[in-house]
């Protein structure tokens, strides 16, 4: 098994990425292969909703087409990644369940399409990266954050089922939105991940796709690990 090292410890930092459109199981499924392998856990797309929330509480439009700069610059968001999990904090403030709300996704996803927004975020991201050995889940974690990575997954899903799961999830957290509703905002992200002119949302040429239609998150994991193990013994 790998163990999480820091870089202070100046041995080889690993970076495993995962990638996916909303509802595809990336979220659960690095949050369980950190665990497996004991590497930190960096969720890019808390760090996005951390932005978000700190443009939507100084009263930027979420169709903006552009950011005002000293919000960028006053910007103070700080990831505690962890095995398994990773507290977000905005100043002093722990926002790790407030950036939960659908309505701070829905504005992360927009804000998100900005150069500016992607780049304040991107050097954060790197220093994370050359800190732990590192689960990194996202949409453009192989692409343009970790473009090195050794070990690249995208994961997908049949649209109807990654619907159906956003729907209980949803559900669980008290937000009595409609499945149709929830599949008209999924096909809306959807078009806008992989639309948009800066790190669209698309498989890296060296990833590893898994359609995750129909397995637990257990079964993707397992697939995961031995990938990785194959890598490792592999001589070449």
């Amino acid at each position: 098994m790998l163990s999480g090292k820091s870089a202070s410890q100046k041995v080889k930092v690993w970076t495993v990425t995962v990638d996916g459109p909303a509802a595809a199981g990336k979220s659960t499924v690095a949050r369980l292969l950190s665990n497996r392998l004991g590497f930190a856990l960096l969720d890019s797309g808390a760090l996005y909703r951390g932005l978000a929330l700190h443009l939507v509480r100084n009263k930027v439009a979420r169709d903006s087409g552009a950011i005002p700069q000293e919000l960028l610059e006053s910007l103070d968001l700080r990831p505690e990644p962890g095995i398994g999990s990773m507290k977000l904090f905005l100043g002093s403030e722990d926002v790790t369940e407030i950036i939960r709300d659908e309505s701070i996704g829905e504005a992360a996803s927009r804000f998100s399409a900005l150069r500016e927004v992607r780049s304040a975020v991107l050097d954060l991201q790197r220093r994370i990266g050359s800190q732990w050995n590192l689960v990194a889940e996202g949409r453009d974690m192989g692409t343009v954050v970790f473009p090195d990575a050794p070990i690249k997954c995208f994961l997908t899903a049949d649209p109807e089922e990654r619907a159906k799961r956003r729907h209980l999830e949803l559900a669980d957290r008290g937000d009595a939105s409609k499945l149709r509703q929830v599949r008209s905002h999924m096909r809306q992200r959807d078009m806008r991940d992989r639309s948009r002119t800066t790190a669209p949302l698309v498989e890296a040429r060296d990833a590893v796709v898994i359609d995750t239609t129909g397995m637990s998150p257990e079964e993707v994991v397992d697939r995961m690990v031995l990938l990785i193990n194959e890598l490792r013994t592999d001589p070449s």
